[in-house]
């Protein structure tokens, strides 16, 4: 019924759900792809979950999972990952610094390539925390050779077996198009707009947006040395 899953995970953000809501509603009627939505709430312990099920319950295209404990973004990233089952999917932060009606710019270029991620362009951030992303995404160009300016972007698209063959741990989330390339795919960045958060806090600060990403470069080279890679050439 659906060809397109979008994947908003969900920690502690009761009050920007109500606005998630009318923004993916409004995008769903505009869409190219027939969408759906999937909330993946990695143990929030405020009042996001009873919000979920509300929303929920009125709108027949969105669903969600429900972690028992939080586990962190990748962890909440890998599980959309794997209860999607359209052929494309893609994600969102719940704190719409980045516009749903941009999926239709990525959308565009998803059937020539397998990764489709967006660039902010004019991002609305702190100073600080605009250098350590610029800093952190130069480090991960030099270990990774992805040629991607903004790997952090919350707006993605990508095909979903290429997606599901992407083996996650706590913060590779910042290097799918890294993994996509692995599988000898191809990806491609599109500029996006971006915009201040409207509610909520922020759960990233300089050690998980510097320095923990760091030590994650040496986790993928060790990926990208033992990663499996194959290509079925018949079958029967």
């Amino acid at each position: 019924m659906y060809e397109f899953t979008i994947i908003v995970p969900v920690y502690n953000e009761e009050d920007n759900l109500q606005r998630v809501e009318k923004e993916l509603l409004a995008y769903t009627k505009i869409s190219i792809k027939k969408t759906a939505i999937l909330f993946v709430n990695d143990g929030s312990s405020d009042g996001s979950q009873a919000l979920i099920e509300a929303i929920c319950q009125r709108n027949e295209a969105f669903n969600y999972i429900s972690f028992a404990e939080n586990c962190g973004l990748s962890a909440a990233i890998k599980a959309g990952f794997d209860y999607v089952e359209t052929p494309l999917l893609g994600y969102i932060d719940s704190d719409l610094q980045t516009a749903p009606e941009d999926f239709n710019l990525l959308l565009q270029h998803i059937g020539e390539y397998d990764l489709v991620t967006g660039v902010r362009a004019d991002r609305k951030d702190t100073f600080v925390k605009n250098m350590s992303s610029k800093i952190a995404n130069g480090i991960r160009r030099t270990f990774t050779h992805d040629g991607m300016d903004d790997t952090g972007c919350p707006l993605k698209v990508i095909k979903t077996d290429y997606a599901k063959r992407i083996p996650m741990f706590n913060g590779l989330h910042r290097f799918l198009p890294a993994m996509i390339l692995l599988q000898n795919g191809k990806i491609i960045q599109i500029p996006i707009q971006h915009f201040p958060r409207m509610a909520g806090t922020a759960k990233y600060g300089l050690w998980n947006r510097l320095f923990g990403p760091l030590v994650d470069c040496f986790a993928y080279l060790w990926m990208k040395k033992k990663y499996i890679n194959y290509q079925v050439k018949d079958k029967g």
